[in-house]
């Protein structure tokens, strides 16, 4: 039996409340204790509240630590990233930087393409080891899951290459990686002049391969006028969901595409970006309680002005997530803390909102808030520890590490606490 026992916590933030995501007034009750404990036994949250209640069902042999002057919260669950993929890209980061626009790269053969040209060359193995520092990075800022998307190969082999990795990801780390299968991120160039060919080799050849071999859980898909239109995005997902995938969409992130009402009308698990929805789109995602899950970051990068307007969301009651958008274009941080910080200061959510959207509710997008995404008795003990007193200092602080301590199921995997000068 392996015994964690966490005592004397400065905030305890528990996100204890309805087992569903949370929506509304619900986003600012973190349900948050001063002083408590966390006791964890084989991976599970044991007990937690008063300490020295907590204390007295430890055992003799358990693990100790100090959480004075720490915030312990759930690990943080990022529900968009793609983080299997070959190069980087800060050449267009630089000419972005000089004003050209990340529409005109991607004209010009950059952008998405360009990652696909490189993923393409990489072995598996290659990839594996490429994507190892990146899951380093997000496990040492707090982040404990991930939702991770395939999208950087568009042919069969290629697709199938990323999701075996992000499969052997999952079994090598500590990280848990969700699969979504997102061969509907782009047309590649051998298919620009038949879009309709690619579009059946997704419906009738990559879907149905990657269902029968249980490498996806989630099926995604781009969905703009000049990328995969809303009819398009339609047929894709129709066909994932009758091969047993659920559902997710990129939509409305460079214009009002319709792809928000279109997640609401197939009961999508998330629809993702929502930069340009409209009151329309907010009242459709509301009615369905389709979760909304922001990218910040994205738009922070880019350096565009128009975010999410995630308060008439919030307001309207739709349940909101927020996420990294990890990927080598345009949000390559591996930070859940940073995009807190720009969504209460570009999307005036508050730093409760944030926490919650980081976790309970991404964990629901992802089915998974059953098991993770609060702290409470029978959950597995994904957690951090904060070297910070007060949980809005972790967004206050924009651009610091303050994960000082991260246990993945019970077992500590970060440890970045002082030792010393």
């Amino acid at each position: 039996m392996s015994e964690l026992i966490i005592e004397n916590i400065a905030q305890l933030v528990r996100l204890a409340g309805p087992a569903r995501a949370r929506v509304g007034a619900e986003m600012l009750d973190l349900s948050i204790m001063d002083g408590a404990s966390v006791l964890v036994r084989n991976g599970v949250i044991a007990a937690l509240g008063v300490a020295s209640a907590v204390a007295r069902q430890a055992s003799a042999n358990a693990v100790r630590i100090n959480g004075a002057n720490s915030v312990v919260m759930p690990g943080f669950v990022d529900a968009h990233t793609h983080p299997v993929f070959a190069g980087t890209r800060e050449d267009e980061y630089e000419m972005r930087s000089s004003g050209i626009t990340y529409q005109q790269i991607a004209s010009k053969g950059g952008g998405i393409l360009s990652t696909v040209r490189k993923t393409r060359e990489a072995s598996e193995d290659e990839l594996f080891e490429l994507a190892l520092p990146y899951v380093r990075r997000l496990l040492e800022h707090g982040t404990t899951t991930i939702e991770a998307k395939s999208g950087y190969g568009l042919t069969l082999d290629d697709e199938l290459k990323i999701l075996r990795v992000i499969k052997r990801l999952n079994a090598e780390t500590p990280l848990d990686l969700i699969p979504t299968f997102l061969g509907a991120h782009e047309i590649p160039d051998e298919y620009r002049n038949d879009r309709g060919d690619y579009i059946r080799l997704i419906t009738d050849e990559m879907l149905p391969r990657i269902a029968a071999e249980g490498l996806a859980v989630y099926c995604d898909v781009f969905c703009e006028s000049h990328v995969f239109t809303v009819d398009e995005t339609r047929r894709v997902l129709t066909r994932a969901k009758e091969l047993g995938l659920g559902v997710r969409i990129h939509a409305e992130q460079l214009s009002l595409s319709g792809g928000g009402r279109l997640a609401a009308e197939l009961s999508a698990a998330s629809a993702d970006h929502l930069e340009w929805i409209d009151d329309k789109g907010i009242v459709a995602l509301a009615r369905s309680g389709v979760i909304a899950v922001l990218l910040p970051g994205a738009v922070f990068n880019l350096g565009l002005a128009r975010y999410a307007p995630a308060r008439a969301m919030i307001e309207a009651g739709v349940p909101i997530a927020l996420a990294t958008d990890f990927n080598p274009g345009s949000s390559p941080t591996p930070s859940m803390q940073m995009i807190l910080s720009i969504a209460c200061t570009q999307m005036r959510m508050t730093p409760a909102e944030t926490v919650t959207a980081a976790t309970i509710n991404a964990a629901y997008s992802l089915g998974c808030g059953d098991a993770i995404g609060s702290l409470e008795a029978g959950k597995q003990a994904d957690l951090v520890v904060f070297d910070c007193s007060d949980y809005r200092q972790i967004p206050y602080f924009f651009g610091v590490n303050h994960a000082s301590l991260v246990i993945k199921a019970g077992r500590i995997v970060v440890d970045r606490r002082t030792r010393g000068m």
